[in-house]
């Protein structure tokens, strides 16, 4: 099974299952739409990668209720149930389903965001994906990634698996969506570090690079285009 079905299949408790599944959901979001450095009433352009259900997207349309979004996605129905969530405000989303390593010319952005997608890629596809990203945000523009992060040591990254099955576990979810989560974790996640993936954000050409806010295995990243 390819990662967009593999997605598609979660489609009835995706949403629900975020916000047990992320430490600090609410934090993760909050901090990520308030280092977004734009007026609130800027029609800015926004590319959401691996956008899913459009949980991210729909974060920052609180705050930017003029912008223009494209939703990226390989889960066909991931991006249905968005343009269901989006569905009175279809002239300012457009969907496209595909795979974003292989994006074709989109125009240029203010703002790319991503959440809980990219760590799926390998290493060398990440690297690739941020000299692209960096190419297709207007100068002045930011690219900010909630994803996952891989431990230094054996030792973090078991504290990692353990706090977040601990957290799981009690958050009321199911066990057959517990083990699903880890199915698809075990699956398609190629978590990379910390240090690797600012590093990997700086060669790219960013600036400011930082990961704004962090708990356990998820963090906030950040970097602009100046």
């Amino acid at each position: 099974m390819d990662i967009g079905k593999a997605f598609d299949e979660s489609i009835e408790y995706y949403d629900n299952w975020m916000q047990k599944a992320l430490p600090n959901y609410h934090d993760l979001f909050l901090s990520a739409v308030d280092v977004i450095p734009f007026s609130a009433n800027t029609p800015i352009r926004v590319l959401d990668l691996g956008a899913g259900t459009g949980l991210f997207s729909n974060h920052v349309l609180y705050k930017f209720p003029h912008a223009q979004f494209v939703l990226y996605d390989l889960g066909e129905k991931m991006l249905e149930t968005a343009k269901q969530r989006f569905s009175k405000l279809s002239d300012q989303f457009q969907y496209i389903v595909g795979d974003y390593r292989q994006m074709p010319e989109i125009g240029e952005f203010d703002l790319v965001i991503s959440s809980l997608s990219i760590h799926h890629l390998t290493d060398n596809e990440k690297r690739g994906l941020f000299y692209d990203l960096f190419k297709r945000i207007k100068p002045g523009g930011v690219f900010v990634n909630i994803d996952q992060v891989r431990g230094e040591t054996e030792a973090i990254r078991d504290l990692y698996w353990s706090h977040w099955l601990d957290q799981v576990n009690h958050s009321g979810a199911s066990q057959e969506q517990v083990q699903a989560s880890i199915n698809r974790r075990v699956t398609y996640d190629k978590d990379a570090s910390l240090s690797d993936q600012l590093l990997w954000l700086k060669e790219a050409g960013f600036t400011d690079v930082d990961c704004i806010y962090k708990n356990f295995f998820v963090g906030v990243f950040f970097g602009q285009r100046h």
